[in-house]
């Protein structure tokens, strides 16, 4: 009598094998730990043949395992793709994607009105933060594309761009004039340490005048010009400006847009969103107002700096 195979229990022992463990593996399926042992006891029951070599530190694949990932890959990747052709449009789900706080603007409105009316069912989950804790949260299976700006692009990433490093001040603003010259700032942003450099370099007195994890702390202080901050070309939101300062102030160099996918989140919604993506970066629209775009039609939950580090702390 012929006898099938679970495809739940198959996905799981995939994200298993690709992550190199149970606890990443959970994370990446949004399913509990045990839920996730569970289905992989079922499999092995099922088959009669223990899959995993559990003797180590690191769990690994057994002869048996390895043979078997190539048959469930391939049958993942069919039943993927007929669900993907035979339910066209009616893709339902969500996607977690996180995103610096300082590029948020002017790409990621226009990237989530286009993906909404692509994918209408579909929800996006953005999480805003600085990249440090984006790739933590990545690392953990908790997103299931992030952004980054960093000097270089880690294994596994893809550079979208690459902006000049620029000083923002408030409109017609002299707070960049000012010496000891006062700076605005999150803590664990990584412009903040370019900016001091660079002044360090230049030899011109700094000092940080504002030391807040609030994105919107930062820029009410810069907008009311009392300090100056910096952000990637063209990324400065519409109540700043960039400072004119004819060579008072240091050049801050360049930083690298990268874009990270998970192998177990790709399919092609997920990649769909990554091409949007790639367009919105590479090829950035000229400012707008944003005010229209706060009510798009996607299920969107944005995370603040302080909320996205309470909600890891408290393992949500």
């Amino acid at each position: 009598m012929p006898r099938n195979l679970d495809l739940t229990s198959l996905r799981s022992f995939v994200a298993v094998a690709d992550s190199g463990g149970v606890t990443r593996a959970a994370g990446f399926l949004n399913l509990t730990q045990s839920a996730v042992s569970m289905q992989l006891k079922r499999l092995e029951e099922s088959l009669g043949a223990e899959l995993l070599d559990r003797s180590a530190r690191t769990i690994a694949l057994t002869p048996t395992g390895e043979r078997l990932l190539t048959y469930a890959r391939r049958m993942l990747d069919l039943n993927d793709e007929i669900f993907a052709r035979m339910t066209d449009q009616a893709y339902e789900g969500e996607i977690v994607l996180g995103v610096p706080h300082d590029i948020v603007y002017p790409a990621i409105p226009e990237v989530l009105k286009r993906f909404a009316a692509e994918y209408p069912r579909m929800r996006v989950q953005l999480l805003s933060s600085v990249t440090v804790k984006l790739k933590e949260k990545f690392a953990r299976g908790e997103a299931d594309m992030i952004l980054t700006t960093e000097d270089g692009c880690d294994t596994g990433g893809e550079t979208l761009v690459e902006r000049r490093l620029v000083w923002v001040g408030a409109p017609n603003g002299v707070a960049w004039r000012q010496r000891p010259l006062r700076l605005a700032f999150e803590p664990n942003c990584m412009f903040r340490t370019a900016a001091q450099k660079g002044l360090d370099a230049a030899d011109i007195p700094w000092e940080v005048a504002v030391d807040s994890d609030s994105t919107r702390t930062i820029e009410a202080s810069v907008s009311a010009d009392l300090a100056v901050h910096s952000v990637l070309d063209g990324m400065e939101a519409p109540h700043l400006e960039q400072v004119r300062h004819g060579g008072a102030l240091p050049d801050l160099g360049s930083k690298k847009i990268n874009l990270f996918v998970s192998e177990l989140a790709k399919g092609k919604v997920v990649e769909d969103l990554a091409e949007i993506l790639r367009q919105a970066y590479r090829h950035p629209m000229v400012h707008r107002s944003y005010a229209t775009t706060t009510t798009l039609p996607v299920d969107l939950r944005v995370l603040s700096n302080e909320s996205a580090l309470a909600a890891s702390e408290s393992g949500s």
